[in-house]
């Protein structure tokens, strides 16, 4: 909770320096072109962090747009720093954003990043072979992160509730930590540190493959403010087409893509490797379609913020055309 307190504190004071996003009029440059853009990026195995390693933005936009890049521990942190104007684009699980469409944040999400499959899952020690076994458990997760979304929907599936588990919230890195001191019993997260604690002994009791065939698929998703997307379309525009490259980079070229990812991640490129084939890339075109952006993603949301509802994670689901509007597919397009 402290931490919590404090990370609000931190996004009120961003709001005093909120001029340095592209979005405010005094940053921009001639002819519409934003003089800076700031990125809000997770450590996530995917094509985010290929443009980033790669540099593709800062060659796109040349020398008249400076790409700030800002290091993010969840979705959950991204929607606070963008309701405080420190954030243009950013990287959020779908259940964070369909929390923040819940609460009102003006953004909007142009791009799908991945589909999260087993890149994300239920790790936990020895001696637990079932969910039902978590009662009285100590589990760690990101609140507010598809890693939550997960678990609670996993917790329900075993007739579960989070009083009779104890769920703790834990940024990624602090559950390595808790996990090394025998804080926990297990925890919900996703790569490189789900990676990190099977190899120190854990095993996979749930992951979110198994619980997308069940109707409960969480994505990594592009949100960026409704502000830069209607004065920056093009820029917008440029962002996603160096998304797609990346993409269409890790279908055809995955060795190289591998290499840029654990350089950004200190991994090794076959690990990177392994950690990106439990993700699904879709490509522009794809993403345009039904299945997608057109209307799969948009009834995830809504569907997605009435269970966090059921679950007492939210007080407040929006009519479903509010999340439909909130997907915009003109960009992929």
């Amino acid at each position: 909770m402290f931490r919590r307190v404090l990370a609000a504190a931190a996004a009120a004071a961003l709001v005093l320096t909120a001029a340095a996003c592209g979005g405010d009029d005094d940053t921009a440059a001639s002819g519409g072109k934003p003089s800076k853009i700031v990125i809000g990026y997770q450590q996530i195995p995917n094509g985010d962090l290929i443009v980033k390693h790669n540099k593709w933005l800062e060659q796109a936009f040349g020398d008249g747009t400076t790409i700030e890049w800002k290091l993010f521990d969840s979705g959950g942190s991204v929607n606070e720093a963008i309701q405080a104007g420190s954030v243009d684009l950013g990287l959020v699980g779908s259940s964070p954003a369909s929390r923040g469409i819940s609460s009102g944040i003006k953004y909007r999400v142009p791009w799908i990043f991945d589909v999260i499959g087993e890149a994300e899952a239920l790790a936990v020690k020895g001696g637990i072979s079932d969910v039902s076994q978590l009662k009285g458990k100590t589990i760690a997760t990101p609140f507010a992160s598809t890693a939550h979304y997960s678990l609670l929907a996993a917790l329900q599936k075993a007739g579960l509730d989070a009083k009779s588990v104890k769920v703790i919230d834990s940024e990624p890195d602090a559950i390595l930590a808790a996990w090394k001191r025998g804080d926990v019993d297990g925890a919900y997260v996703w790569n490189p540190v789900l990676a990190k604690l099977l190899a120190d002994g854990g095993k996979t009791l749930v992951t979110s493959a198994e619980l997308a065939k069940e109707g409960k698929t969480t994505y990594d998703l592009a949100v960026v403010t409704d502000e830069f997307a209607e004065k920056y379309p093009d820029a917008v525009k440029t962002w996603v087409a160096q998304q797609d490259k990346a993409v269409k980079q890790i279908k055809s070229s995955p060795d190289e893509a591998a290499a840029a990812i654990a350089a950004e991640l200190s991994i090794t490129p076959a690990e990177a490797k392994a950690q990106m084939d439990d993700l699904i890339f879709v490509d522009a075109a794809t993403q345009a379609g039904d299945e997608y952006l057109g209307k799969g993603l948009p009834d995830n949301l809504f569907a997605t913020a009435k269970f966090n509802q059921d679950v007492g994670q939210i007080t407040t689901v929006r009519d479903e055309k509010t999340y439909a509007d909130a997907v915009d597919s003109s960009f992929v397009k």
